[in-house]
Parts: structure tokens; sequence; C-alpha cells
């Protein structure tokens, strides 16, 4: 089949990871080598056929990252890509469009060491996203710089499949963090932010570490965890200090109790990011016809997250091509 809606091409993939890995991915994914091939297969037919989609990668790198997070189920992953195509232009694509990590803003707080991956992995060979948001200056930043701070560091480390298919791990200090910080965002956008990146991010939270977090902020914390599902809220330690975080302390920055000072981790992780640069920047090229599309989910609402796009329900475009219009007629094929 030919694909001219491919951003990227259609490529033959095999898996390249150890048997261990092999391993981990059939019995936490679901994932088989005959599975894989038939849903990237599906994958790809559903995007060419669907009216709403009008570039997207194609490449097995972009798709597998959806189909893992959804353990195999491809209409699942189906929706997920489309709603993460169609995130890109909540507020005019302003939020997840050019992200380029060189403009001045973003690079300073990566610089301030904002937010990096540790270098080394831990114990399960999982990559440990580190925090400091009390470096986040709020009169020189804004929610927007935040936000996309976080998307260009999670694009980067999902280009890993290896990161894909063991999951994330996240751990963080709250120093410096005061009540001001709550002004960062609406209840609305706080909201709209915890939903739609549970629901859409297609990465596996493993666990998730907050230390040193002002007392003061408790009632904000206990809300915020509200937001998420039950299983993430299960998978959230919080400590009074770093020094009881439950990890491999020494791969924290020498600063936090580890071995390696801070200064060297950010600027390998500014690698790992300038490396992915070209590929975050091509993603603009991505898009759907906005226009087909709800005025709710256009604005990135939590309601629209309650709408099945399966069958098109509520959309103004009624083609058979939808989610499981899809899937059912390649299913027949």
């Amino acid at each position: 089949m030919k694909f001219t809606k491919a951003l990227t091409a259609a490529d033959d993939y095999k898996f390249p990871f150890s048997d261990e890995l092999r391993r981990i991915a059939a019995e936490e994914l679901n994932e088989t080598d005959d599975r894989r091939e038939h849903a990237l297969k599906m994958l790809r037919e559903w995007a060419e056929k669907n009216p709403r989609i009008v570039k997207v990668r194609m490449d097995a790198n972009f798709l597998l990252k959806f189909l893992r997070a959804k353990k195999f189920s491809i209409p699942l992953a189906q929706e997920n890509i489309e709603r993460f195509l169609l995130l890109r232009f909540v507020r005019d694509g302003s939020l997840f469009m050019n992200l380029d990590y060189r403009q001045p803003r973003l690079t300073k707080l990566l610089d301030l060491g904002y937010m990096f991956a540790l270098p080394n992995r831990d114990k399960n060979n999982r990559r440990v996203m580190f925090y400091r948001p009390g470096v986040f200056d709020l009169n020189e930043y804004t929610n927007e710089d935040m936000v996309r701070v976080h998307a260009i560091c999670y694009d980067t480390l999902l280009a890993d499949e290896e990161n894909q298919i063991r999951g994330i791990v996240h751990a963080g200090v709250g120093t410096g963090i005061g009540l001001q910080y709550l002004t960062l965002f609406s209840i609305k956008e706080a909201v709209r932010i915890a939903k739609n990146g549970e629901r859409l991010l297609p990465m596996r939270h493993r666990e998730m570490h907050g230390c040193n977090i002002n007392p003061a902020l408790k009632i904000a914390v206990d809300w915020g965890l509200t937001l998420i599902s039950e299983k993430l809220r299960n998978r959230v330690r919080l400590y009074t200090d770093i020094k009881d975080i439950e990890m491999d302390k020494s791969l924290l920055p020498k600063e936090y109790g580890g071995v390696t000072p801070m200064e060297e981790m950010i600027r390998l992780w500014k690698a790992e990011v300038e490396a992915h640069r070209p590929v975050i920047l091509n993603d603009d090229n991505m898009t759907v016809h906005l226009e087909m599309y709800p005025e709710a989910a256009r604005e990135g609402s939590v309601s629209s997250l309650k709408q099945n796009l399966n069958g098109c329900s509520g959309f103004k475009d009624n083609s058979t091509y939808g989610l499981a219009g899809s899937f059912r007629k390649l299913e027949v094929d």
C-alpha cells in the first residue's frame, strides 16, 4: 500500500534488543514479533484511510511507543495517536509546536537543571527523570515554558525504545517551592494538564518519588493526586527529605547524595536533547484537519476525553474510516 500521508517512511522493523527485554515486552506489553508486525500494518493503513489525518509519522519508533503504552491494543493505540496529534493544536499550537530547546528561555531552564534524565539506569535498567521545580522563577518564566520543557524532555526519552518498554521513574525535590507557585496554573488548566497528560502521553510511569515538599503545599499536593488514576497514585512516594528516598542514591546528582556532579549530568542530558532535536522539529509537519473535530476536543477540554473517538460519534465527518470503523474494515480485508 502506498502511504501518501507518511511524514516518515514505513520502515521494516526488527527487534534489536536482548532476550531479557524481549521477555519484558512480551510479558508486560503483549508484544511479540507477529503481533508487532500486524499492529504496525494496521496502524499505517488506518492512518492512511483516516480522513481527519493529513500527515503523520509512520516509522516504527513513533508508532510503537503508542502500541507499547496501550499494551498492543490496536483500537486504543489508534485513539491515542489521533488525540496526541490533535493536542498539538491546542492553543493554536503555541505549546506543542516549535519545541526547540535552543530557544533562550528553554535553554536556560535546562541549564538550571529544572529537569533532566539521570545518566545511569536504576536496578531495573530504567531511566530516571529528575526534577528541581524550585529553580523556576515565576517572574521570568510562564507556565507555557514549563509545559514546553516537559514536552521536549519526554519526547527525547521516548525516542529510546528501551524506555518505551521498561518505563520511566520520576524523582524530584520540592526545595524552594512555596504557595506562590500555585498561581502558575488556574484550576481549569491544572485539571486539563493532569488528565490530558495521563491519557495522551505514551509513557509508562513506573515510580514517582517526591522529596522535600513544603508542608504548606500538602493540601495542593493531595488535590493534585486526586486528578490522576488510582494506578498512578499507588506508585507515588513522598518523603520529608531526599535522604529517605527509596532508590539507589548513587544515581542522584552529587549535590543530592550521589556521585556525579549535577553540572555534568545536565551536560550529558542536553547532548541527548540536541541529538533528538531534528526529529522533534520535523514533527511539526504532522497535522490533522482541525475543522473536523468538535470544539471541546480542539480546546483540550477534559470532557472531550470522555467522548469515544471510535465510530466518529459527534464528529462532523461520519466516514467509516473512523477509529473503530477503520479497524473493522481492515480486519475484514
